[in-house]
């Protein structure tokens, strides 16, 4: 009787590899962040940082201009909900259900965020990458830490840096496009 294969992921690593495929759902040109919410190893919802339903992607200035304009409509963070809140959002069950669970995610959580995974009961945060804002992040460990949140790096003895991630996330949808069927013509 064969062995079973050795080489397999864990479920850490299954989770935020779903994390990181979902990243690659971001129309954004420079911030690509997905999340992943999992509860007895079972996912229950994810998200990416992009748009709100029903809003067309280009109505955004994607490589924002407004931070050195002072034009907040031309802010990108204005329009755009971060993957941690849009994998809340996205969650059809009861929010319940989301008490107790784990978060998947491929960059620290903002404040705004950290508020989200604390009032849903989000009781272990594991992430990626380190956000650049130190000040936020700070803000960030404290209110997580006064909440009881535990918070995990992913992978301590290694350092993502933002492009790494970023290619690692294109690597797995080109190829993922690359096997995926190709659109059928009107023919067929």
């Amino acid at each position: 009787m064969p062995g079973k294969r050795e080489e397999y992921l864990s479920w850490d690593e299954s989770f935020m590899g779903v994390a990181m495929l979902m990243a690659g759902r971001s129309k954004d040109p420079s911030t690509i962040v997905g999340a992943c919410i999992v509860k007895d190893n079972r996912v229950l919802s994810t998200g990416y940082n992009g748009l709100t339903r029903n809003m067309s992607d280009d109505v955004v200035y994607w490589n924002s201009t407004g931070e050195q304009t002072g034009e907040l409509s031309k802010i990108k963070n204005s329009w755009v909900i971060h993957a941690e809140r849009n994998a809340v959002y996205n969650y059809r069950g009861s929010l319940k259900d989301l008490q107790g669970s784990t978060l998947y995610v491929t960059l620290f959580p903002c404040g705004e965020c950290v508020k989200t995974i604390i009032q849903i009961g989000i009781k272990k945060v594991v992430w990626l990458r380190m956000y650049s804002y130190q000040e936020e992040v700070e803000i960030s460990k404290m209110m997580l830490e006064a909440a009881g949140v535990e918070v995990c790096e992913f992978n301590p003895s290694a350092k993502f840096e933002k492009n790494e991630v970023q290619e690692t996330t294109m690597k797995m949808q080109k190829m993922i496009k690359r096997y995926s069927p190709k659109p059928s013509s009107p023919n067929n």
